[in-house]
């Protein structure tokens, strides 16, 4: 990857917060296994960062980044009372109209970092809500209550609805000739996903600032997700 400028990833800054677009395939946390991270990165930036909640490695969207010890109490609490409003959007296999779905199975974690519904696991709840069907898919809105690990794919296999690319999780990658009827690839080539990810977006991000006021921050699609919504619409 690339050298990341962190000021081309800030949606949102005021004196205690900053709101960023995560990039697809960059982790929040140090990783060894990659030069940059975006804990790195922000401390770069204002010295006294600290990242407010997680996103996976391959999601990208908003994410909280305090930017001293006083912000980041106040948001935590505000996580620990659920009191934070995170939206997430992702394309699923197949035609689904959800309206304030909630579904709520606790899951369980192996070691391996993998989750699965389980009586045994610990509470999980998530809303879905449709925002677009098209021929063979949905565009789903997603708002976790809680903050379990792989909550919303897991949650969404649950329901039958994949996450396209998640296949960890039962989800297909979508390829471009699955929506085209006249494709033609190249002899010799290899066709990839349109998303060579799992398609899975966290939208916006709600929560109370120190001094009461509220946040509210959406954060656009990368570009490999505008792709496939592009040509999602044209099957609409």
């Amino acid at each position: 990857m690339k050298k990341i400028d962190f000021k081309d990833l800030i949606l949102f800054e005021n004196e205690d917060y900053l709101v960023i677009n995560k990039l697809p395939y960059l982790s929040t946390l140090d990783d060894r296994h990659e030069a940059q991270n975006i804990l790195d990165l922000a401390k770069g930036y204002t010295p006294d960062a600290q990242v407010c909640h997680r996103l996976d490695k391959e999601t990208s969207g908003c994410l909280a980044i305090a930017k001293h010890p006083e912000a980041y109490r106040n948001i935590a609490i505000q996580f620990e009372d659920r009191k934070v409003d995170k939206i997430y959007h992702a394309v699923v296999e197949g035609i689904h109209e959800y309206k304030d779905l909630l579904v709520d199975r606790n899951l369980l974690a192996n070691n391996k970092g993998i989750a699965k519904v389980s009586k045994d696991g610990k509470p999980a709840q998530t809303i879905f809500n449709t925002v677009r069907t098209y021929f063979k898919h949905s565009l789903i809105e997603c708002k976790p209550i809680t903050g379990r690990l792989h909550q919303i794919r897991v949650h969404l296999a649950y329901l039958k609805s994949p996450i396209c690319g998640d296949e960890t999780y039962g989800g297909k990658p979508l390829f471009l000739s699955a929506l085209k009827r006249r494709f033609n690839l190249k002899q010799g080539t290899e066709e990839l996903p349109i998303m060579q990810r799992v398609s899975l977006h966290a939208f916006a991000l709600k929560f109370t600032g120190i001094q009461g006021e509220e946040i509210y921050v959406e954060a656009p699609y990368p570009k490999d997700m505008q792709v496939l919504i592009k040509q999602l619409e044209k099957t609409a």
